[in-house]
């Protein structure tokens, strides 16, 4: 474990963040009719968000799915990546949409768009970092 991947997965953190916040407070607009509810969901989750999807990249950074213990990297670890980070920032995203909204209602219902939203969102960002070599040793050409 390198500190070069730390850097990494921090610059993956930030860029999900954005894409997720952004996600978030449009979802959460357009469900419960105010910008300004949204924007206060939206801007609470930008902590509670990178905190867990820091530890959910160190997780699966250490993870190995090979049967000879070497880590496979490929469409199917970034789906499993997709559901297990799914899993956990929809139950966040609910949690704090209930609590500043103060219906739990309204958190189930932001949940379940954003479950839909987020797992294409989060694939086509995992393909995207997947290719790019920030943070890793050279190994395109």
């Amino acid at each position: 474990m390198t500190t070069d991947s730390r850097v990494r997965h921090i610059a993956k953190a930030i860029t999900w963040r954005l894409v997720g916040t952004l996600d978030t407070v449009l979802l959460s607009w357009l469900i419960t009719g105010s910008g300004v509810t949204g924007l206060k969901i939206g801007i609470a989750e930008v902590v509670t968000k990178m905190i867990l999807y820091y530890f959910h990249e160190r997780a699966w950074f250490n993870f190995n799915l090979g049967p000879d213990g070497v880590t496979i990297e490929s469409k199917k670890r970034h789906l499993l990546k997709t559901f297990t980070w799914r899993v956990v920032g929809t139950g966040d995203t609910m949690l704090l949409s209930w609590f500043i909204s103060g219906n739990p209602l309204i958190g189930v219902k932001i949940g379940l768009a954003e479950w839909i939203t987020k797992m294409v969102l989060y694939y086509v960002h995992e393909r995207v970092w997947y290719r790019l070599d920030f943070g890793l040793p050279k190994r395109h050409s």
